[in-house]
């Protein structure tokens, strides 16, 4: 495999849902609303290849469309009309990500495809198209570069670029796309200092 992917999903939520565990009598279920996937070469000095960014039309487990909730509007910048004049529907932007990856793994700051797929998918009710097998846990990958586990367990993917001191473009938290970049940047980085390798991500 010649390249590598790295991904972030923005999943529904609103204030205080988390500490819930989303069983409120209001809570969303935490279907995906968006999703980032940055591509990286593994060849030459593991360039970004290229990037993807979809809004998806959240819908619950009748087909209706949720409504965002105005807390997930101000943690993620995702308003109504962004879903509405860009959003496509979750088995769209699974087949998406799935030609875009090309077979390649993807790896997330921990276990988005969770939310990305298997909660998602089984609240629309259908077979997610990409294997679980296809992807992977960054945490473990930086844990083998020797970053700390105390660390990993305490840096969200919006902050890992800055605890490497990375330069980089302006990133938005809570951005699905830039959260992944935010990831991409240090194994890209890892990768070009040698502490790992290739085949630690393929």
């Amino acid at each position: 495999m010649k390249h590598v992917l790295v991904f972030d999903c923005e999943f529904l939520t609103a204030e205080g849902s988390a500490s819930r565990f989303w069983c409120g009598p209001h809570d969303p279920d935490p279907v995906v609303a968006q999703i980032g996937v940055a591509k990286i070469g593994l060849e030459g000095d593991f360039p970004l290849l290229d990037t993807l960014r979809i809004y998806i039309k959240p819908r619950d487990r009748h087909g209706a469309r949720f409504g965002l909730d105005p807390f997930f509007s101000r943690l993620t910048g995702i308003t109504e009309d962004d879903l509405q004049e860009r959003g496509i529907s979750l088995k769209n932007t699974l087949e998406h990500v799935q030609e875009f990856a090309s077979g390649a793994r993807l790896w997330s700051w921990g276990k988005d495809e969770f939310n990305m797929v298997a909660i998602s998918c089984y609240v629309q009710g259908f077979a997610p198209p990409i294997p679980a097998t296809q992807f992977g846990n960054a945490c473990g990958l930086l844990l083998k570069a020797g970053m700390p586990y105390e660390d990993i367990m305490n840096t969200r993917s919006n902050g890992l670029a800055d605890y490497f001191k990375i330069k980089h473009p302006p990133l938005q938290r809570h951005d699905a796309l830039d959260d992944a970049l935010s990831v991409a940047y240090v194994l890209q980085s890892l990768l070009q200092q040698q502490k790992l390798g290739p085949s630690d991500m393929a």
